[in-house]
């Protein structure tokens, strides 16, 4: 059953700021951006809430979205050829749905709320728009979302986690 979500929610990008900033982690997803740099990617940002349970990532779904994780934590997991089911879990101030973003390839593997999370998401036709208007910012951005999927998939059990 689905966990309930504490109400009233308050969404503002310092939340994520302050996670992100908290995880020391390998799975963080560390921008070097500035105060300023982070109140503008926050406008290129959907924030929602999740509640325990709900299903952020189908696996094999064509979405591109990358998901940024405020609070809460998402489990990761699929079926591989032999019908194994692999999980790894991304905690708040790291990111999910990276590996679609970069490679325009269905998604491979599902990803669900373990707890009630604060997301924020970027779809790839705002930062399209972030890439026009705010080039270094996106750069930072890819950048740092690389070099997440680079240590994931260096680390063996975070390598499904690369969604």
């Amino acid at each position: 059953m689905n966990a309930p979500l504490p109400t009233p929610l308050h969404f503002d990008v310092q939340g994520l700021v302050h996670a992100v900033a908290h995880n020391q982690s390998l799975d963080a997803f560390h921008p070097n951006l500035t105060t300023k740099q982070w109140e503008l990617f926050g406008t290129y940002l959907q924030p929602f809430a999740v509640r325990q349970g709900q299903v952020v990532i189908e696996q094999n779904a064509s979405d591109r979205t990358v998901y940024f994780v405020e609070s809460g934590t998402l489990t990761v997991h699929y079926e591989d050829d032999k019908k194994r089911l692999r999980l790894a879990s991304v905690d708040s101030g790291s990111a999910v749905g990276e590996g679609a973003f970069f490679t325009r390839l269905p998604r491979n593997a599902t990803v669900q709320a373990a707890s009630a999370c604060k997301l924020w998401s970027l779809s790839p036709i705002r930062f399209t728009e972030l890439t026009n208007r705010q080039p270094a910012l996106a750069v930072e951005v890819a950048m740092a979302l690389g070099s997440l999927v680079s240590r994931r998939l260096g680390n063996r059990p975070k390598r499904v986690a690369v969604t």
